[in-house]
């Protein structure tokens, strides 16, 4: 286990070092001579610039043709050491440069604009997400991750780090998007609507001051308030592939050759239970039961939907299991207007529909379908199972086709049954409970797919998941009448706030792990109204990683100073794993204890399941 600060935000170099340092700064940088010919300092430049400023002394460099080419003096640091308590800083460059390096070329999908740090180059990357660049402008520095190392650019002014920051983010924009950094590309990639995600730096951050003031602002607290590990061994050797946690008395554990039931206590999952075997299709039908891609408890959690991934990870039907008799009861297919169809996932229809004791309707998604589907045929009445070789087809009860471009690619519901749903493009549509043929809001990509989306039971937060950071976006807005609202039930129109990004620092990042993309963010678990979730946790990995709701709602959180662009959070807390994690999740929060202010967070690998409680600091 680990806390929010680590090793690589101390101080790189001693007064002398930085005495030197200066001594070595070429003044007459770019940025000094569009300044010079403004009349003003270059610190005092960046320092008051507005964004059309910015654009002018682009022109300038431009007009130089200095824009993003020429070095610029630093050093270089190298993180050593991995975790262990010998980790240190070390001197790589003392008389490094920089440079943003134009390398286009006629393959459309290559990046345009690459980070360089000399001589040699000793570095050379792409600009985009996964470089993870974090800025400490207390120490004029930016960390950043590549080729598998950690690194630290040391500049030698504030305004020359104020203009490593500036070039950063336009080149950032023009690799992502494949537009210029201009209004005219902002707009042409966000839309007037979005004029906040374009200029986080203009916009209106008082919606995240709508903070829940119910909830007191924690105070700072120590890594190791994550206590009282519990661990259960996966059952019969066999490896976890995802978890299907209960609200009620249990919870699964499923695997390639079944579901391992566990028992739910206050402290987490203890005590193995019954185990229910999968070797094939029910009733002779000779369909192979192959690991679940997803597990969905249904009528009062005394039902599962098991959907085992097929050709490129969509599937033709689910198997249904009875939770009480540990047999599979039916193979579903999914069908529409005669024709097998795919799903790409499921849900249930809201928040808290697992805990129903007679629905039987689920959502489906596909890549260019969002439906519901229902066990009862269309005449409403359950479906003749029998012991046929025909699997019973599930009814398309509700939903649309679209035509094309949507590219679905996972979805979740609030507790109303609103729906949230994530695409490739990095898009995040709205649909409100009664129709899926319009979304409500769609909020433009920020260049990364979104593999995994969730929602606050009252719908007012949204937290997407990428390879390289969280997008938490809040819903809130106000209608012409004054009466607030959330973007499931009307058009937000451009009364939305910029969302936030939740980031590993650039070693966090390389320490995780080689499979160290994020996956499954989630909030922590509510399924009634007044309740409101605490946490996120999201697993990238060999971390768990967990962050506290209010502090990255907290506008003037710490980690929110002297940043610029949209506001990223690096405070949070780390669960360390000897193996890669599976999955990462809260229990419900009636499991939360006087001493807890969360319920328990369950960490599964493959071979083992963990329980972790968190201690109230307060």
């Amino acid at each position: 286990m680990g806390g929010s600060h680590s090793r690589e935000d101390v101080d790189l170099t001693s007064s002398d070092e930085e005495e030197e340092f200066e001594d070595d700064y070429d003044a007459r940088s770019p940025i000094a001579e569009a300044a010079a010919s403004a009349g003003q300092r270059d610190d005092d430049l960046l320092r008051t610039a507005t964004p059309s400023s910015l654009e002018a002394i682009d022109a300038k460099l431009r007009s130089l043709d200095l824009k993003y080419q020429r070095p610029t003096a630093a050093k270089l640091y190298l993180h050593v050491g991995g975790a262990s308590p010998s980790a240190r800083w070390v001197p790589a460059e003392r008389r490094a440069t920089y440079a943003f390096v134009d390398q286009s070329s006629d393959d459309a999908s290559s990046p345009r604009w690459f980070l360089e740090v000399g001589p040699g180059p000793r570095v050379s990357a792409p600009v985009d997400s996964a470089l993870q660049l974090k800025t400490i402008p207390a120490q004029r520095r930016a960390d950043f991750a590549a080729s598998g190392s950690v690194w630290a650019l040391r500049l030698p002014t504030d305004a020359e780090l104020r203009r490593f920051r500036v070039e950063y983010e336009r080149c950032l924009f023009e690799n992502t998007y494949g537009v210029e950094a201009t209004d005219e590309g902002r707009k042409e990639v966000f839309g007037a609507d979005f004029a906040a995600w374009a200029r986080p730096a203009e916009a209106d951050d008082t919606v995240w001051a709508d903070a829940e003031e119910s909830l007191t602002p924690p105070a700072a607290a120590p890594g190791k308030d994550l206590l009282k590990e519990f661990e259960e061994e996966a059952g019969d050797g066999d490896s976890i592939q995802s978890l299907a946690l209960g609200a009620l008395d249990n919870s699964f554990l499923v695997g390639g050759a079944g579901i391992q039931v566990v028992k739910n206590f206050r402290h987490g999952l203890h005590g193995k239970g019954a185990s229910v075997k999968i070797s094939g299709g029910r009733g002779g039908s000779g369909s192979a039961y192959s690991t679940p891609k997803k597990a969905l408890l249904m009528r009062g959690e005394t039902n599962m939907l098991l959907m085992s991934p097929g050709e490129a990870l969509h599937s033709n039907g689910v198997h249904h299991v009875d939770v009480e008799t540990g047999k599979v009861v039916a193979e579903w297919r999914f069908e529409k207007d005669g024709a097998d169809i795919t799903m790409r996932d499921i849900a249930n229809d809201s928040k808290g529909a697992q805990l129903e004791p007679s629905g039987s309707t689920f959502l489906g998604l596909d890549d260019n379908r969002l439906c519901r589907w229902d066990m009862l045929d269309a005449r409403g009445r359950v479906q003749t199972i029998g012991s046929s070789s025909d699997s019973p087809v599930l009814n398309w009860s509700q939903g649309h086709q679209f035509s094309r471009g949507t590219n679905f690619q996972c979805f979740a519901s609030t507790g109303d049954g609103s729906i949230v749903v994530g695409s490739v493009d990095g898009k995040i549509r709205l649909y409100s409970k009664s129709s899926m043929r319009m979304a409500k809001t769609a909020f433009p990509g920020l260049g990364s797919p979104i593999t995994h989306v969730d929602v606050t039971y009252d719908g007012k937060w949204i937290l997407g998941t990428t390879d390289t950071y969280l997008i938490l976006i809040c819903t809130i807005f106000k209608d012409k009448d004054g009466k607030e609202k959330t973007g499931f039930s009307g058009r937000m129109g451009n009364r939305i706030a910029a969302p936030r990004l939740l980031k590993l620092t650039p070693l966090d990042s390389v320490l995780a792990g080689t499979d160290n993309k994020f996956h499954g963010g989630q909030f922590s678990w509510v399924t009634e109204n007044g309740k409101q979730e605490k946490h996120l946790v999201a697993t990238v990995g060999k971390f768990s990683v967990i962050w506290n709701f209010q502090q990255v709602k907290d506008s003037n959180h710490e980690c929110y100073r002297d940043q610029q662009g949209l506001k990223s959070c690096y405070c949070y807390k780390v669960v360390l794993k000897d193996e890669s994690i599976v999955d990462s999740r809260f229990m419900h929060e009636k499991f939360a204890t006087s001493d807890s202010p969360e319920a328990p967070l369950v960490v599964a690998t493959p071979m083992k399941v963990s329980s972790f409680s968190i201690a109230n600091r307060r």
